[in-house]
């Protein structure tokens, strides 16, 4: 039966190909290179495999492609066009159920790659002995690829510290540290109202969320950490926010962002362990998106990290679009690495993976968290790696999202978060205040305040990253 079935498929297939193509009527031979249009050669694949194909003509139209329908695999709609594309330096990710095409992005690729490169990495090790060693060759290198190591000496500039604002039951202050000579990075610092002994303390790296950490949700969620008794930081990506007083918005596709934003995320956790209130054993990083990847960064490279939530961010076929995720060649470590093998050098220490359904997350469940599962089995620390997955929901740090973020930190904590939640047991946000971007400012509504020292510009950031050792 199976043989039967088998051979239909086959005859199947040749049938569609003859009805595409017919050697016999084509002028092509190797005189002229077998050469074909490449709009044809794609319309032909998608009658061919029956698929749908989005392409911009920009990208289609005029090229001409040799030896086309040598490259086709029968067998395989996306084998023929990786043959296809691969003279052009076009590549294919899928696009609610279409194969888009688009010109080649070395951190992107598509599901079907991403478990080659797990099955690969499954190859590598089969223990905690044999983990241990791949660890120890990524883990040296991450700071090295990102030109922080060693770390560029510190500044001696105090704090820059607003008045604070008081709440029903929690403050927030804005801040501005001197990361590098000249170079501030602003935020915001959300407490409990009334403090009693040390707190655990949560940083909140941001993502490309278009009103950057002025964005509600994003305040939402460090308002409520600190309702739930945490010490919770949230500050600008380079050159957004008040980073565009000092960069215009083009620099935050330097590849240089990638290691500013690693050292800014170091240097505020710096701050806040300094803080009277604060539990070092008792510390959290999360964030969605770009602010994913920090938090995954983060968590590999600090050991003060104690738990690690990543939102929508650990892919195994997406190690982040902006050159502020990827831009540094960290993702090369160890003969190439990815997100997955990143997040898992986390382990055994409590991390919860949320993912959702439309982006580069949605094959979390039965891909990624699986292999990071696996790993944490090593240490038999299984029980202290967990998934959140939306199915139906989309690229955020929604309220769902928040709800089993908040949820998790409070189990790993400790927090008694009894008052804050309702019937169903989530957590009530509704006495949340969401603030201004003005009030949020800590360089003044115009940049007044911005300090005399800051520099800005291209030229001045390469001349200080130069004498700092770091390019």
């Amino acid at each position: 039966m199976k043989h039967t079935i088998l051979t239909l498929s086959i005859l199947l297939t040749f049938t569609l190909v003859s009805k595409v193509y017919s050697p016999a009527q084509s002028t092509q031979n190797a005189d002229n290179a077998y050469a074909r249009p490449l709009s044809d050669v794609l319309t032909d694949i998608e009658k061919r495999f029956g698929i749908e194909i989005k392409r911009d003509a920009k990208l289609i139209d005029g090229k001409t492609l040799n030896y086309a329908d040598w490259r086709i695999k029968p067998w395989s709609a996306e084998e023929s066009l990786r043959a296809v594309l691969a003279p052009f330096d076009y590549s294919w990710a899928m696009d609610n159920g279409k194969y888009k095409i688009k010109s080649f992005e070395y951190p992107r690729s598509n599901a079907q790659e991403g478990k080659r490169w797990l099955d690969y990495f499954s190859t590598l090790y089969s223990n905690k002995q044999e983990w241990e060693q791949r660890k120890a060759e990524i883990l040296p290198c991450l700071p090295a690829a990102l030109h922080l190591s060693p770390m560029p000496e510190k500044p001696s500039s105090p704090v820059i510290l607003s008045k604070i604002r008081k709440y029903q039951d929690y403050t927030v202050q804005n801040f501005a540290i001197q990361t590098l000579p000249g170079i501030y990075v602003a935020g915001c610092i959300y407490r409990p109202l009334k403090i009693k002994g040390k707190i655990p303390v949560v940083l909140n790296p941001n993502g490309h969320f278009a009103a950057g950490r002025f964005y509600k949700d994003i305040q939402l969620r460090a308002i409520m950490q600190a309702r739930m008794g945490c010490v919770s930081a949230t500050w600008d990506l380079f050159a957004y926010g008040e980073s565009l007083l000092q960069f215009d918005g083009s620099m935050h596709r330097l590849s240089a962002a990638n290691t500013i934003q690693i050292l800014n995320g170091i240097r505020i956790l710096d701050y806040l362990l300094t803080l009277k209130e604060a539990d070092t054993e008792r510390v959290a990083v999360t964030g969605a998106s770009g602010g994913g990847s920090q938090t995954m960064m983060l968590s590999a490279i600090d050991s003060r990290i104690k738990v690690s939530i990543p939102v929508v961010m650990m892919s195994s076929y997406f190690s982040g679009g902006c050159p502020c995720e990827s831009g540094m060649p960290a993702h090369l470590c160890g003969g190439r690495t990815n997100n997955v093998e990143i997040a898992a050098m986390f382990a055994p220490k409590p991390q919860l993976v949320i993912s959702d359904g439309k982006d580069w997350t949605d094959h979390v469940p039965e891909l990624e968290f699986p292999f990071v599962q696996h790993i944490y089995g090593f240490y038999d620390a299984e029980s202290q790696i967990e998934n959140a997955h939306f199915g139906n929901e989309g690229h955020d740090y929604g309220t769902s999202k928040r709800q089993a973020a908040y949820k998790f930190l409070a189990k790993q904590f400790s927090l008694d978060i009894s008052k804050l939640t309702d019937l169903e047991g989530n957590l009530n946000e509704s006495a949340a205040v969401v603030e201004t971007d003005d009030l949020l400012k800590v360089f003044g509504k115009n940049g007044e305040l911005l300090p005399a020292n800051a520099i800005k510009g291209k030229d001045a950031l390469e001349k200080v990253l130069k004498e700092c050792g770091i390019f």
